[in-house]
């Protein structure tokens, strides 16, 4: 590939061990001194704010008819998991269908559709190797039979599960399976699954070309006006874009990794995208905010705004909405 199209702000160790930055070149760099900050020192100056309770993720009977169709439709699983029939294939973006998150958090709600009940998946999509992206688990379930797109350097990771159907991309690289057109596309964010790999796998989003439309899973990622700007310079038709809006809080520690629902609003308008696909909220307690916090945020965020409900979706746990050429349709305000 041309050198344009490679992974910037990439350098090597003098062992050839590779290590990511973000394309302004920049990666949060929290260690353990930060997150004992965190974890410690803000509860104990009452800067930790607590969840009142009481909330519980809204969640319904997915669509089993329209799932199993060929028509295109988009499913929230819960986190960033996302069932998306586009092309003719069925695509799940980083997939968990685990109860918790190793010893860590428990999920707050059952998955929108139970693995055992969904349609053969044709392909996975993987942004990162942060454990709540990447679940070996799940991807064991799932088996060997769908084909797993990942950022470059993530592959060993679930080859080592005994899942040999991998392709690797670098930032702007494409694959094609059929109709649909798998592109990895950069992220505000960075890697780690133990101590001594930090930043030595890339991470990024999708972008998903089919003839329905273009879909966009942005993974996991901090706002950056760089990084949305240029997706949306390149792909300046995308109609879905699946933004997470929450984990920002606290922000001092959060937002160089993660967005809040404000910056998932300006995120979109950067994308100018027909449609904002909340994520990332809801399914696992990982931050300060409340449970129920971020969709109401935004909910506020796009009353504000002007943008109405049809453009902006926040999905129950489970809920199915049917894509196609009336999305396209939409004059983007």
């Amino acid at each position: 590939m041309p050198a344009s199209s490679r992974p910037r702000a990439f350098r090597v160790y003098a062992a050839g061990v590779p290590v990511y930055t973000n394309l302004d070149g920049t990666t949060p760099d929290k260690g353990l001194v930060d997150i004992l900050k965190w974890q410690i020192g803000d509860r104990l100056s009452g800067r930790r704010r607590r969840d009142p309770g009481g909330f519980v993720t809204p969640r319904r009977a997915h669509d089993d008819a329209l799932l199993r169709s060929q028509h295109a439709s988009l499913t929230w699983i819960g986190h960033a998991t996302f069932a998306l029939r586009i092309g003719g294939k069925l695509l799940v973006t980083d997939p968990i269908w685990s109860d918790r998150l190793g010893l860590a958090s428990a999920r707050l709600c059952e998955p929108g559709v139970a693995l055992h009940a969904m349609p053969k998946i044709d392909v996975v999509t993987v942004s990162h190797a942060h454990f709540d992206h990447l679940d070996l688990p799940t991807l064991r379930r799932i088996g060997p039979d769908a084909l797993y797109v990942v950022p470059r350097d993530v592959g060993d990771i679930v080859r080592g599960a005994g899942l040999r159907n991998v392709v690797e991309l670098g930032w702007w690289e494409t694959h094609r399976v059929g109709d649909v057109a798998i592109t990895l596309v950069p992220a505000q964010h960075w890697s780690m699954r133990a101590p001594w790999d930090r930043n030595r796998r890339l991470w990024g989003g999708f972008v998903f070309e089919a003839p329905e439309g273009i879909a966009y899973h942005a993974g996991d990622t901090a706002m950056s006006e760089r990084v949305f700007g240029e997706i949306g310079a390149r792909y300046p038709g995308i109609d879905w874009a699946m933004l997470p809006i929450g984990a920002y809080d606290p922000p001092w520690f959060m937002q160089p990794q993660h967005m809040g629902p404000e910056e998932a609003l300006r995120a979109f308008e950067l994308l100018g995208a027909r449609h904002l696909c909340a994520m990332h909220w809801g399914t696992f307690k990982l931050t300060d905010e409340p449970v129920g916090e971020p969709p109401e945020r935004l909910r506020a965020a796009c009353a504000a705004a002007s943008l109405s409900e049809d453009r902006a979706w926040i999905f129950d746990v489970g809920e199915t909405r049917a894509l196609g050429s009336a999305a396209r349709s939409q004059a983007i305000t």
